[in-house]
């Protein structure tokens, strides 16, 4: 059992898997699974695994310290994936512990282009969308075309064809339109595989960012999809578009208000919606009022995760994946120095698929 000195910094101590070891971990409330690998779609049955056994671990890959993940306390989990179909088999599980999720859901259409070698065809990853949102409910997955490229053959035009095609298949799906331009500069991961790999890209100027969101807006507006559409970690401002919050404090409030132990951690105050008075008027909400379905609405506190990017907007999580791992194998990949160091990891995986950490090493 951990200290109260301990909970105040997050940790607690584990009994590892051999009985006789003891560890301490970071145990936290939210887990993002994961920012640097694609954990449904190749690692589920580990991650599902590791949380069964009651916690991971992680290898620094530049000093070789590793260190543990505790799922004891863990209320809620942002996935992100290209193809999450490997979470079906999994959703009962988290119903049955009680802890909430919603998917961030790369779904983008560069197959022509052959961007994105290893994930399904578009229709299969459409289907996919859909079953999901069936099984976790509207707002339950949020859709990302997610990074917007340039490149000899792909202009602005091309990329909101691709856009409309995908949109008219998820009306009524989902809520959300999540985008990023590539900023291909300044990541030297994705700058190195796109020239190993020969791709033509384009760096994206600003003029181009403009026109993008403002047809995009048009779009949106024409087809009456009326998804909210947001970037991810841009500094600019676009009419129309609003910067997003991947993992989203109030997405999370609204999916699992009744969790007492989620709402004190994300320091949110459910409250009731007012009625009108005797002479019929209604004291207005707050701005920042999230509105729920059981006539009430929350306030929440600051959640912001001040450890990421200048301009991510997420809160605070504990992310529990590693580079180096994803075996999509895109040719403009940032979480993967090379697809060969990708591929040798994976391999490792496969040999040894419950161990503590991804690659069982």
């Amino acid at each position: 059992m951990a200290s109260l000195k301990d909970k105040d910094t997050g940790k607690i101590e584990i009994l590892l898997e051999d009985g006789m070891s003891k560890a301490m971990a970071q145990a936290p409330i939210v887990v993002s699974a994961s920012r640097s690998t694609d954990i449904p779609a190749f690692y589920s049955d580990w991650f599902f695994h590791r949380m069964k056994v009651g916690y991971s671990a992680w290898t620094n890959p530049f000093n070789g310290v590793r260190s543990y993940v505790s799922y004891a306390r863990t209320r809620f989990i942002v996935f992100w994936s290209k193809n999450p179909r490997p979470l079906l088999a999994h959703l009962d599980e988290l119903e049955e512990r009680g802890i909430g999720c919603y998917i961030q859901y790369s779904l983008n259409d560069y197959e022509k282009e052959g961007l994105e070698r290893g994930v399904p065809p578009i229709a299969k990853r459409i289907k996919t969308f859909k079953l999901l949102v069936e099984r976790l409910g509207f707002g339950g997955v949020v859709w990302r075309f997610d990074p917007l490229m340039l490149t000899d053959d792909i202009d602005i035009d091309k990329l909101l064809t691709k856009i409309e095609y995908i949109g008219d298949q998820l009306k009524g799906y989902t809520e959300k339109l999540v985008f990023s331009f590539a900023d291909i500069a300044l990541y030297r991961k994705v700058k190195s595989n796109l020239l190993a790999n020969g791709v033509p890209y384009h760096e994206w100027t600003e003029e181009q960012m403009v026109e993008f969101c403002e047809r995009l807006v048009a779009l949106n507006k024409l087809k009456g999809w009326n998804y909210t559409l947001a970037t991810c970690g841009e500094k600019g401002r676009y009419k129309g578009v609003e910067p997003n919050h991947c993992v989203d404090d109030a997405l999370m409030i609204r999916r699992a208000c009744d969790d007492k132990e989620l709402m004190e951690f994300l320091k949110a105050e459910i409250r009731p919606i007012p009625v009108p008075d005797l002479f019929g008027t209604v004291v207005p909400l707050p701005s920042d009022a999230i509105v729920l379905d059981n006539g009430h609405y929350a306030i929440r506190g600051d959640n912001c995760d001040k450890g990421q990017r200048e301009f991510c907007g997420c809160m605070k999580s504990k992310d529990i994946g590693q580079y180096n791992t994803c075996v999509h194998l895109c040719e403009y990949c940032y979480a993967n120095s090379s697809k060969q160091s990708a591929a040798r990891n994976y391999k490792c995986h496969k040999e040894n698929p419950w161990g503590e950490t991804i690659t069982g090493i």
